[in-house]
């Protein structure tokens, strides 16, 4: 009898049927377990109850639309998400900070690209818990254990807690993820296809557009101007940093 214990399970959901045929194949041949639902509802009921590691979510769906299934399911599970969207969806829409989803694909998608990207999103999940403390303690930017602070911004890699001038802020998973990286580098630019690779796990360049949305929405919470932010700073055609008043 095959060991199933170790085997990551994937949530589908869509209503198309030729499209979820589709992935059901691909993903059964990866060894994926795998997980059904063709509408909204049914999507949060068998999140909640199952627990996957790992949901497909299309946006348009009937009875409750996708984002508000994302909205519902990061409520109460922290699991990544990969949007499954047309090409005509805003991106900044779908990776919104009041939805927290971790990452999307614009139909019709290549299965090669897709299956990368799931496989991204789950290392980057394993790899969190494991690289905390090793990351932790890079260059002596973490002034104590467990914390990075540079200038006002101060980050509690233990309780996944950010504080601007002393006020928490909340952030969703991968912006978190993205604020730490930065921080850790103070003054340090970062590219786009290096957050891509470092912060999504991609192993090739993906869409940019990604960063920039993130990026965008952290500055709308930590930044007390976005027009002429101070904290997260763009260097213009390079990439992001973190500016360091020390």
């Amino acid at each position: 009898m095959e060991d199933n214990s170790d085997k990551k399970t994937i949530l589908i959901v869509d209503d198309e049927k030729p499209i979820v045929d589709i992935l059901m194949y691909n993903l059964d041949k990866e060894g994926y377990n795998l997980l059904e639902a063709n509408d909204g509802e049914t999507a949060v009921e068998i999140a909640l109850k199952e627990k996957p590691d790992l949901i497909l979510l299309d946006v348009m769906l009937p009875k409750m639309d996708g984002l508000s299934v994302c909205r519902k399911i990061k409520n109460s599970l922290n699991v990544p998400i990969l949007m499954l969207s047309a090409k005509g969806e805003e991106v900044d829409k779908i990776l919104g900070l009041e939805l927290g989803a971790d990452d999307y694909i614009t139909k019709p998608f290549s299965v090669r690209e897709l299956m990368a990207r799931i496989k991204a999103n789950l290392r980057k999940v394993e790899s969190n818990s494991t690289n905390e403390s090793e990351q932790s303690n890079e260059e002596g930017n973490s002034n104590k254990k467990g914390k990075i602070v540079v200038g006002e911004l101060e980050l509690d890699l233990d309780k996944f807690e950010v504080k601007v001038r002393g006020k928490v802020i909340e952030l969703t998973i991968r912006e978190f993820e993205v604020l730490k990286f930065l921080a850790m580098k103070p003054s340090q630019v970062v590219t786009r296809e290096i957050l891509l690779e470092k912060v999504w796990g991609y192993e090739y360049y993906g869409d940019i557009r990604t960063v920039d949305v993130t990026v965008r929405r952290i500055r709308e919470k930590i930044e007390k101007d976005t027009s002429n932010p101070c904290i997260l700073v763009t260097k213009r055609g390079v990439g992001y940093y973190i500016a360091n008043p020390n």
